[in-house]
C-alpha cells in the first residue's frame, strides 16, 4: 500500500510539473496552428530570470515569503517581454506558411535563445533552494513530501481552471474558439485574428515561464535544461490530442502515473515508458485522445 500511495503522489506532482508546460504548448498549436519547438527555452529563460530575481530579492534582506511572488513576477516578466517580441517580431511573417516551415522557425528560434541565454548568464550552474524549502514537509502516512510539491499541484489546478473559464465563459474566448475553427471567416466577421494570436502566444510563453520559474527552486538552473522539457512536452499534447487542453491534462496524468510506477517498479524502464504509452495511445486513437474534430470546406 506504501508503494501505491508512493506512485500516486509522486505521478501526481510530475503530472502537475508537465501540465503546466504542456497547456502553453497545446493552446499555441490549436490556435496558431505552431508546433513551437522554443518552448523549452521560453520554459529556460523562466527558471533562470525566477533564480536570478528570487536570488536579487533574498540577498537585499527581503521577506523570504515574498520570494513565491517573484517566482509569478519572473514568469509574467518572461511572457510579457518576451512573448510578444517572438510573436511580432518574427512569427507574424510566417504566418499562412506550411507548417514544417513553422517548426523549422522556431527551432531555429530554440538555438538562438539557448545561445542567448548562454551570453546572459553564462554556463555557470543557478540554484536558489530558499522557496523550496522554506515551506517544510508534511507527512502523508508513512511518506513525507515537501509542502512546495502541493504548491506546484494546486498551481496547475489552478491554471487549468483558469484555462477553462477564459475559453468557456468570457467573450475574448468565445473569438478563439471562432478564430481556431475558421481563422479566414473570424477575420471576415471583424475579429482581430492578429491580435488574437499575439494574446495566445503570450499566454504560452508566459506558462512555460511559470513551470521554468516553479522548478528553478528545486532543480539546478544548467544551460539546456529546456531540451528534455520540450520532449517531454510534446509526448504529453501528443497523446492529449494537439490543441486541446483538457487533452493536455489527461496526458500529464497518464504520463506521470505511468513514469512513477515505472520509476518505482522497474526504474530501468523509466525513460522507455514515457514514449511506450504515447505509442499505445497513438495505435488505438492516431491523433490523440481529446482531438477536436475538423470541419470540413466545401
Amino acid at each position: 500500500m506504501s508503494t501505491l500511495a508512493a506512485v500516486l503522489a509522486d505521478g501526481m506532482i510530475y503530472a502537475a510539473w508537465l501540465f503546466l508546460i504542456a497547456a502553453g504548448l497545446t493552446m499555441i498549436y490549436g490556435v496558431m496552428r505552431i508546433l513551437n519547438m522554443a518552448h523549452g527555452s521560453l520554459y529556460t529563460l523562466g527558471a533562470y530570470t525566477a533564480a536570478s530575481l528570487v536570488g536579487a530579492w533574498l540577498r537585499g534582506g527581503h521577506p523570504p515569503l515574498g520570494s513565491f511572488l517573484v517566482l509569478g513576477a519572473a514568469a509574467l516578466l518572461v511572457g510579457l517581454v518576451v512573448g510578444p517580441i517572438v510573436e511580432r517580431g518574427l512569427l507574424r511573417f510566417t504566418y499562412g506558411r506550411d507548417e514544417v516551415v513553422l517548426v523549422l522557425v522556431t527551432y531555429a528560434l530554440f538555438l538562438i535563445l539557448e545561445d542567448l541565454v548562454k551570453l546572459v548568464w553564462g554556463v555557470e550552474s543557478y540554484y536558489v533552494t530558499e522557496p523550496y524549502g522554506l515551506l517544510g514537509t508534511v507527512d502523508l502516512g508513512p511518506l513525507t513530501y515537501p509542502i512546495y510539491s502541493g504548491l506546484v499541484v494546486l498551481a496547475a489546478i489552478a491554471v487549468g481552471l483558469a484555462l477553462r473559464w477564459g475559453i468557456e465563459r468570457t467573450r475574448a474566448g468565445k473569438l478563439l474558439v471562432a478564430v481556431i475553427h475558421d481563422r479566414e471567416v473570424s477575420a471576415a466577421l471583424g475579429i482581430d485574428v492578429s491580435r488574437v494570436f499575439l494574446v495566445t502566444f503570450t499566454v504560452g510563453t508566459t506558462l512555460a515561464a511559470l513551470g521554468g520559474a516553479l522548478t528553478a527552486p528545486t532543480v539546478a538552473v544548467v544551460p539546456g535544461m529546456g531540451v528534455e522539457v520540450i520532449v517531454l512536452a510534446f509526448a504529453v499534447v501528443v497523446i492529449g490530442g494537439l490543441g486541446s487542453v483538457p487533452g493536455a491534462a489527461l496526458g500529464a496524468v497518464l504520463v506521470g502515473l505511468v513514469r512513477s510506477a515505472a520509476v518505482h517498479l522497474l526504474p530501468q524502464l523509466e525513460l522507455f515508458s514515457i514514449y511506450l504509452v504515447m505509442a499505445l495511445v497513438l495505435a488505438v486513437r492516431p491523433r490523440g485522445l481529446f482531438v477536436a474534430a475538423e470541419a470540413r470546406k466545401i
